[in-house]
């Protein structure tokens, strides 16, 4: 037999058989098929388009770049939510990282940078725990109010700091940035394998070519940060407590939990991985040096990556690369490349339209036609999109991808809900 035989003491001490538990499939390997996926539908767009730079070097390792604050907004939020804070504030925590990166490189070196923008981002986290769990301020409302508050006081510290020495109040002086390292025998190889050009195996070699080369430090402590996220939330006392604090902060409280205490620190963690976000953008090579508006709503992207990955680490991790490489996209490539990953959707909208046919989901089968079809016409009837609407190509696909993922979502129990210890 197949399955093991128990009593039933409803059949009278029958046997019945019990069937085994269904084998779930790892996180860690859905996400490696899905991105497999992602390189398969990229190069065969690439392929019937001509477009090369969907899978080149340089897009990979600008779409890197690019989501390195995306993720550690996206984290920052995590932490904040899994103990049932709302943190919309993530875009005025990561402006007051900006500033402090460039503040504390001008004066102490890059490392010196990343820890003001750290701590910048940190008292941004902890003015907003003050708000929500102390004063049980709407949440909504302070994360406003911290956006707010960051620019203010980002330009008034440009204004008091920068202006003298750049002569400018909405940039500072030239910083030193993060050295990078490459893995030159493994880049070699790979630079001789897209060279080939050889469907899927040479779009692969790009995409994994421009993640090994000229990798700075904080892009490698930023993606480490993903595994040591989700080791401390899920697989750890203090972890299960902080989440407990978002799921049932009253039940948790009874059981000898200080709420409070862990609202806390989960707000500073958030602050100040949203400050590290701003120093990416300042800190790392090829970004500018402080400019006001720098961050050009990447808190709220962030907050979208966290969202598109069901408040979970490795989700909100694909969430990022996708965000990010729509925007590396339209950089390396403009519109053409734009109008190509168009095709690419329009080929990953007939998979799931099949799956949907497969499972008998009329309703969204037919609605994933629809797509297809207006995101074919779009393609077939333009050879380039208008300059204007290219820098904002991250932003469609954001509101795009939400419509999409919200049948799925499950953000903790309590989260945004007031909590006053020792009510019920």
């Amino acid at each position: 037999m197949t399955t093991a035989d128990v009593l039933s003491p409803n059949t009278g001490g029958t046997t019945m058989p019990v069937k085994p538990p269904k084998r779930r499939i790892p996180g860690w390997l859905k996400g490696a098929i899905w991105g497999l996926l992602a390189v398969g539908v990229l190069a065969i767009a690439s392929y019937a388009t001509g477009v090369n730079t969907l899978t080149s070097t340089n897009t990979a390792h600008t779409a890197l770049r690019l989501a390195l604050p995306i993720l550690l907004c996206a984290l920052g939020g995590l932490w904040a939510e899994r103990a049932g804070v709302i943190n919309i504030g993530l875009e005025g925590m990561m402006i007051l990282g900006t500033w402090g990166a460039a503040w504390g490189a001008y004066h102490g070196g890059v490392w010196a940078g990343l820890i003001a923008a750290v701590v910048f981002g940190a008292l941004g986290g902890l003015l907003h725990a003050v708000a929500t769990v102390t004063f049980n301020v709407n949440h909504i409302v302070s994360g406003v109010a911290i956006n707010l508050l960051g620019l203010g006081v980002a330009k008034y510290l440009a204004n008091l700091v920068f202006t003298p020495l750049s002569g400018n109040p909405r940039q500072s002086p030239p910083v030193p940035k993060f050295d990078t390292y490459s893995a030159t025998f493994l880049s070699d190889w790979l630079s001789d394998l897209e060279k080939m050009q050889r469907v899927f195996i040479s779009d692969l070699a790009g995409i994994l070519n421009g993640l090994v080369t000229e990798v700075a430090p904080l892009t490698m402590i930023a993606i480490a940060l993903v595994p040591i996220s989700y080791f401390v939330l899920w697989r750890t006392r203090f972890g299960l407590r902080l989440r407990s604090c978002g799921e049932n902060p009253v039940a948790a409280e009874s059981l000898g939990v200080k709420v409070y205490l862990h609202k806390y620190v989960a707000m500073i963690i958030s602050g100040g991985l949203a400050g590290m976000g701003g120093a990416s953008l300042v800190l790392l090579a090829g970004g500018a040096d402080y400019l006001e508006n720098q961050t050009n709503n990447r808190g709220y992207i962030g907050l979208a990556a966290m969202i598109f990955g069901n408040w979970r680490p490795g989700g909100l991790l694909g969430g990022a690369a996708l965000f990010g490489y729509a925007d590396g996209l339209q950089l390396a490539g403009g519109g053409t490349a734009v109008l190509a990953l168009l095709y690419g959707a329009v080929i990953l909208l007939a998979v799931i339209v099949a799956v949907q046919l497969f499972r008998r989901q009329w309703i969204a089968s037919a609605l994933g036609v629809v797509g297809a079809v207006a995101l074919y016409a779009i393609y077939w009837t333009n050879d380039d999109l208008p300059s204007d609407l290219i820098p904002y190509t991250a932003h469609f696909v954001t509101l795009i991808v939400l419509a999409v993922a919200s049948q799925r979502l499950r953000p903790p129990k309590a989260i945004g809900a007031t909590y006053r210890r020792g009510e019920d």
